[in-house]
């Protein structure tokens, strides 16, 4: 496999520079997902930019990230899932939800779980959901607007994991105790 550059602010391309510093402010390292994709700098402008927009959604945290973990998962993708854990955990969601989205059991909360469900549909059907997915899914009290948002959180999840496959991303030492895979 081509091995691919993880960059650091002073080594990055010029036009990625500017997120690579804005990400370490925001976070307090220097991830190395951004650094792969700082090869690409509009790559790299477009996840963070897309990642600010998913978070305007009207999904709650612990939504969001159901969301961003279940295609994680699907994906298998091993450095997202590890750091999602990780924000999950910092944002002190239920660690049975946690589990079972690493695990891909079933979330006991009948609501959260037709999220990930109706997640799992989607990114499996490649978007071309039942009818009866999107049904069910409205009839646990979610809306067309979160049908919508839930192919946002889809589209957003391409970007890293696709990126951690083909450059594989070394795990970061603030997400290391988060490890996971996809056996």
């Amino acid at each position: 496999m081509t091995a691919f550059t993880t960059y650091k602010i002073d080594t990055a391309p010029e036009a990625s520079k500017p997120f690579l510093q804005g990400a370490k402010e925001a976070f307090g390292f220097e991830a190395n997902l951004l650094g792969n994709m700082a090869e690409a700098p509009a790559l790299l402008e477009g996840y963070l930019t897309l990642a600010g927009i998913f978070d305007k959604t009207n999904l709650s945290e612990a939504e969001r990230q159901i969301i961003l973990m279940t295609n994680n998962r699907l994906n298998g993708c091993t450095y997202c899932m590890a750091a999602h854990t990780t924000i999950s955990q910092m944002h002190n969601i239920d660690s049975g939800v946690i589990e079972a989205l690493r695990t891909g059991n079933s979330i006991s909360d009948e609501k959260l779980e037709a999220l990930r469900k109706f997640t799992v549909a989607v990114n499996e059907k490649r978007g071309w959901p039942e009818a009866s997915d999107v049904e069910a899914f409205l009839a646990a009290g979610y809306t067309q607007q979160t049908v919508l948002e839930v192919i946002l959180g889809i589209s957003l999840k391409v970007m890293p994991n696709y990126t951690n496959h083909i450059t594989q991303t070394v795990v970061d030492e603030a997400f290391a105790p988060n490890a996971w895979s996809a056996s």
